[in-house]
């Protein structure tokens, strides 16, 4: 018998609902670009506790809502050639690697820049606590660094595995 582990990116990938549809959408560089806007615009969120108040939630409330609806928000791009869009498959393809499985340098990878992202969690909310920006700063510089590396990662993931599969080719336009 095979234990099942937990796995943070398909948690992730349910959590969004990604489906079909807005995985096509999500490969718009619009959406990848304006992905990087989400956790600055949470820090403001968080931070506005000092001059708005309860409203603050408010305000956390609408950059959730941005965050769930921004790979629905721009429609599939024209093109998928760009750095952005591959980055997107890559993401897929390695949300599918117990199907077909990938390199494993590229798990490895994966899983280190995650950390980068995640050791950045602390500071981040640290400094969100107590009000300090070069906290904030560095947790945003942690989290923000790894995940565009790992999306970088991603695209070398996909250059690595598109012909391994029709439908991963078929993604390219």
């Amino acid at each position: 018998m095979t234990s099942q582990r937990w796995d943070i990116f398909k948690a992730s990938e349910r959590f969004m609902a990604m489906d079909e549809a807005a995985w096509a959408r999500h490969a718009n560089p619009l959406s990848v670009y304006s992905r990087f806007s989400i956790l600055p615009l949470m820090s403001l969120a968080i931070w506005s506790r000092v001059w708005i108040g309860w409203w603050a939630v408010a305000a956390v409330a609408l950059v959730v809502l941005w965050t769930w609806w921004n790979p629905r928000a721009f429609g599939p791009p024209a093109s998928t050639h760009g750095w952005a869009s591959r980055g997107t498959f890559g993401e897929r393809v390695f949300l599918n690697r117990k199907s077909l499985p990938v390199p494993h340098h590229h798990v490895v990878w994966a899983k280190l820049l995650t950390g980068v992202s995640a050791v950045g969690i602390v500071p981040w909310i640290y400094g969100l606590w107590a009000l300090d920006l070069s906290a904030v700063l560095l947790g945003l510089a942690l989290i923000v660094g790894g995940k565009t590396w790992f999306v970088d990662r991603m695209v070398w993931l996909y250059q690595d595995m598109k012909d391994q599969d029709p439908t991963y080719a078929s993604w390219l336009r």
